[in-house]
């Protein structure tokens, strides 16, 4: 099954219609391998490639596919979301100067974790390293 056709039938059964924006922003976002993507980035995508759509729609479709399961968000601070393409569990680089993120693999070790509140699980853990230039 191509991944398109995947993302069509997730859309579905997350009970989302295809409609022509939401085809036209999951082309963008998954065709050309994993990426990172604030929504102005991909409004700015959207504009490159002659799609028209709002900031807010834009906004609204990552919120649904995200809600799917089709992407993950990545809260870098209060002002600023990242939605990943890679929605398995990993962790991230943020350089702090040029506000790249990327991906980074392997285990990290937590230790001394707080007493989780009673009738509470860890569900997931976000790690978040952030980076900035040495100088």
């Amino acid at each position: 099954m191509r991944p398109f056709t995947q993302v069509i039938d997730q859309l579905r059964t997350a009970g989302l219609r295809p409609t022509r924006q939401r085809l036209a922003l999951a082309k963008l976002l998954f065709e050309n391998g994993p990426r990172h993507v604030t929504a102005e980035m991909l409004r700015s995508d959207a504009h490159d490639a002659s799609i028209r759509v709002s900031l807010a729609t834009v906004y609204n479709t990552l919120h649904q596919f995200t809600k799917a399961g089709l992407l993950r968000e990545i809260v870098v601070d209060p002002t600023r979301s990242y939605f990943d393409t890679t929605t398995t569990e990993h962790g991230h680089f943020f350089h702090e100067d040029t506000n790249l993120l990327e991906d980074f693999e392997g285990d990290v070790k937590l230790t001394n974790l707080p007493a989780i509140p009673e009738g509470s699980k860890i569900s997931t853990v976000d790690v978040i390293i952030r980076l900035s230039s040495k100088n």
